[in-house]
């Protein structure tokens, strides 16, 4: 049942209106909360122009056209930007697992469940209450929406775009997810986040792949994260020893921030790492089909880019691993329906098997080979150095 008492209230009363907002928003388990002017500055505007006419944005084609650029060309009426934060700060050492090269490492935001799920629920009864109290017009956006989230919630105050182009904040460090409710409601914004990132480099020098042209530009073809979840076909030869055993993500820009040693582990349940994300075995990821793929990736971001991608990226881990044992299954995927998956198997082996067994293994396979990718990769078994050893060994 409405209440037009209190909505006629709140209506005559902003400053209350955004006190109470902030004070749901915490007690919905939010973190951060924030008030923005539901449109771009110039200068975010410019960037994002640049960045598409640059191709950085590689195959992500959804960044791309007029939506993108400024919240009241999606939703003309919209004249506030609720930002919302949560916290997904890691309890342990993001970056611990880069050295058990037998198994897998998770970017820390898709070890626990989909952040999307638990982002949306919330933003909705925020939203939904909003509606309510205040006789307003709500749109809810996750960052699956074409909404700028970044510049928003740092004209809101909750942060700033960092170095590494994801959002820092004071409190939070960089780990935060983001998420907005736009209402046509006219609220006082909370003015913008200062930077703070001052003369620290350390998230760009810390990029395995040289990702950033300069100081707060990514170039995504380049940026493991986009490479293991968001590119769809093959990844190039370039990148492939640097990404390790990062199978879904990478948090190396992340997790060197110094403003880091401010945060605190998340406090909700959903984000703490699922058992089967917390070192998962390479071999036994190697070997899911599609069926098992999504029973164990129930729930999880991870399922969202599919099980021949997924696996795709363990067939990269496999072959930087440096491990015997893991050659059976590598050499199991060489029949594999997916010829994404069937490539760096043969990647894989050219680093794990010497030359006799590569060649052996080419004979048997190669010629009834149907996919030119996979043949190329056949013929172009990696050098000695390149697979991790001296060159005079």
């Amino acid at each position: 049942m409405s209440r037009p008492t209190a909505g006629a209230a709140n209506r005559s009363n902003p400053i209350d209106l955004k006190s109470s907002l902030r004070d749901r928003a915490l007690a919905l388990g939010f973190d951060a909360i924030g008030f923005a002017p539901a449109a771009l500055g110039e200068e975010a505007k410019a960037g994002l122009k640049d960045y598409l006419a640059r191709g950085y944005h590689g195959d992500m084609g959804w960044l791309e056209g007029e939506r993108r650029s400024d919240p009241r060309t999606l939703w003309p009426a919209a004249r506030t930007a609720v930002v919302l934060g949560l916290n997904y700060g890691p309890a342990e050492e993001p970056l611990d697992g880069l050295a058990r090269r037998d198994c897998g490492n998770v970017s820390v935001y898709a070890r626990g469940r989909d952040y999307h799920d638990v982002m949306k629920r919330r933003l909705k009864t925020l939203a939904r209450w909003l509606a309510e109290e205040a006789g307003a017009e709500v749109k809810v956006f996750v960052d699956t929406a074409p909404l700028m989230e970044k510049p928003i919630a740092m004209r809101g105050g909750i942060g700033w775009q960092g170095k590494h182009t994801n959002l820092v904040s004071r409190r939070f460090g960089s780990w935060l997810f983001l998420g907005a409710v736009l209402t046509t409601l006219d609220l006082a914004p909370d003015g913008d986040e200062a930077d703070h990132c001052g003369e620290c480099r350390r998230c760009l020098d810390v990029c395995p792949t040289n990702a950033f042209p300069a100081p707060y530009r990514l170039d995504a073809r380049r940026c493991i994260s986009y490479l293991t979840i968001e590119h769809k076909g093959h990844i190039g030869r370039e990148f492939r020893a640097a990404m390790g055993n990062r199978i879904y993500g990478c948090d190396d820009c992340l997790a060197v921030c110094p403003w880091n040693k401010f945060a605190s582990a998340t406090r909700e349940a959903a984000f703490a790492p699922r058992s089967e994300l917390v070192a998962p075995r390479l071999g036994e990821l190697a070997r899911l089909d599609d069926a098992a793929f999504r029973n164990v990736f129930s729930g999880s971001p991870i399922k969202r880019i599919g099980r021949d991608r997924f696996v795709r990226n363990v067939m990269i881990a496999l072959g930087n691993s440096r491990d015997g044992s893991l050659v059976s299954a590598a050499v199991e995927r060489l029949g594999d329906p997916s010829p994404l998956v069937r490539a760096m198997a043969v990647w894989a082996l050219g680093r794990l098997v010497d030359g006799a067994a590569f060649a052996a293994l080419r004979e048997k396979h190669a010629a009834a080979e149907p996919d030119d990718a996979v043949r190329t990769e056949w013929a172009e078994r990696p050098s000695r150095e390149a697979r991790g050893h001296p060159a005079g060994d």
